[in-house]
């Protein structure tokens, strides 16, 4: 993993990023990166994080290293709170009100994070509908 970390700081100071930190944890293959830049903002970080995911995947499986997740400037795991946070209040809203709650449009990665979290949850149950980019979770009910 430390090969990775560095191509990409190379690779990152190449594009002219030089105020960028990497931190990379073998363990759960997670790659942060840190860019301290002008041009970086919260807008346009999703877009960042989907191409250097790409650059970076291809950069692992050169190594050796298998697949990893990267996060930019926290943006991945801010994200991943705010999904499971939309999780338990729309299991807690589908609990009151006796019905069906549909979560908006998510990727494969953030749906699984819902059903994770709401699998332990005994009241309710979770299903995924939908197809390709309309593919949502929906909370229901477990009615007795």
């Amino acid at each position: 993993m430390e090969n990775v970390t560095t191509t990409i700081k190379q690779l990152l100071n190449y594009v002219g990023f030089r105020e960028a930190n990497v931190k990379s944890d073998p363990e759960s293959k997670r790659i942060s990166i840190f860019i301290d830049d002008e041009t970086i903002s919260p807008k346009n970080v999703p877009l960042l994080i989907n191409d250097f995911n790409q650059v970076i995947k291809l950069i692992a499986k050169k190594a050796n290293e298998g697949p990893v997740i990267v996060d930019v400037n926290n943006y991945r795991k801010e994200r991943e709170r705010l999904i499971i946070e939309l999780a338990k209040a729309s299991a807690k809203k589908a609990v009151l009100s006796k019905q069906d709650i549909t979560l908006p449009p998510m990727n494969a990665y953030e749906r699984r994070l819902v059903h994770t979290e709401l699998s332990i949850h005994p009241e309710v149950k979770t299903e995924s509908i939908g197809e390709d980019h309309n593919r949502a979770v929906v909370v229901k009910p477990i009615r007795d």
